[in-house]
């Protein structure tokens, strides 16, 4: 709960008495790898803070090909946002690629706190910030730079995270296919 907390108080400090009713709504689960957090079609009511392992989140075509959105590390939320927003069905997936710890809480049940605790609901705004930056980034990133760019892009935002997920993953989420992605890690590679 202390990783939670301290990442709370980064994007704007809580009160204690804000964080003694936030505790109690969180509470720890494992998610084996390969197992879903969410699934396409679930209607999200959870959102899990990953302390422990890997979870991709991806789209899934009509074909069955998928492609990898974003990588959640420890230290992240993860979650169906839209679909918990808007009570709408989720239309993506996500899958724990390792073994993954997560404190879960129910999303209506935090939200619901949002009047009484300002300081909560002014942590949430601010994560949602975070996350509309990101995908904006992450838009720009896949129509205007080149593959070898988004690959270098990618290794700093996920640093050594190459290592402990297969290589087609990381081709799916960059846009390119495995081959493309071998040829850039090689060109690097004679540099």
């Amino acid at each position: 709960m202390e990783t939670l907390k301290a990442f709370l108080n980064t994007l704007t400090p809580l009160r204690p008495e804000t964080w003694q009713r936030v505790e109690p709504l969180f509470s720890e689960i494992r998610l084996p790898k390969g197992q879903y957090f969410l699934e396409e079609g679930d209607k999200a009511t959870q959102i899990g803070f990953l302390t422990e392992g890997i979870i991709r989140a991806f789209y899934r075509n009509r074909d069955g090909t998928e492609y990898n959105k974003h990588f959640f590390v420890p230290d992240s939320f993860a979650g169906g946002y839209a679909s918990l927003i808007t009570g709408k069905p989720n239309q993506i997936w996500q899958q724990a690629l390792t073994n993954c710890r997560l404190l879960v809480a129910d999303f209506a049940a935090l939200s619901a706190l949002y009047d009484s605790a300002p300081d909560l609901e002014r942590a949430a705004r601010m994560l949602a910030e975070r996350f509309f930056v990101q995908k904006e980034e992450r838009e720009i990133e896949l129509v205007l730079l080149d593959a070898q760019t988004r690959y270098a892009l990618f290794q700093q935002h996920y640093p050594g995270l190459e290592q402990r997920i297969p290589q087609y993953h990381i081709a799916s989420y960059l846009g390119v296919t495995p081959t493309q992605l071998s040829r850039i890690r090689r060109k690097i590679a004679h540099r």
